[in-house]
């Protein structure tokens, strides 16, 4: 039976609304934990990803463009939850490598 990583509650609090993202950063401070740091900086991206664009999108309403995101962003959400859920650790598809250089503040 293998044991789950070290910093899984944190990983899984991240993927738990923006607010979540920004407890699980802080929950990471210390101890310090690779696997919770990887998923922080996934969900964090992909919240703040979805965060902008709604606003990017709040200028002029297309009914098709919203309904777009918010499949694009619940498909990115469940996939990187789900890997979270089972101890993976794999960038989400399209954006997860950008996160990963772009948060590195997220330590």
């Amino acid at each position: 039976m293998s044991r789950a990583p070290e910093g899984k509650t944190t990983a899984i609090v991240a993927y738990l609304t923006i607010v979540g993202a920004l407890i699980a950063i802080t929950m990471n401070l210390d101890p310090k934990h690779a696997y919770a740091r990887f998923h922080t900086r996934q969900a964090f991206g992909l919240h703040l990803t979805f965060i902008a664009f709604s606003l990017f999108l709040s200028v002029s309403f297309n009914w098709y463009v919203w309904v777009g995101m918010y499949i694009f962003y619940f498909v990115l959400w469940f996939y990187g939850f789900y890997l979270a859920l089972t101890d993976k650790v794999s960038p989400i598809p399209l954006v997860g490598q950008y996160f990963q250089k772009w948060f590195t503040f997220i330590q």
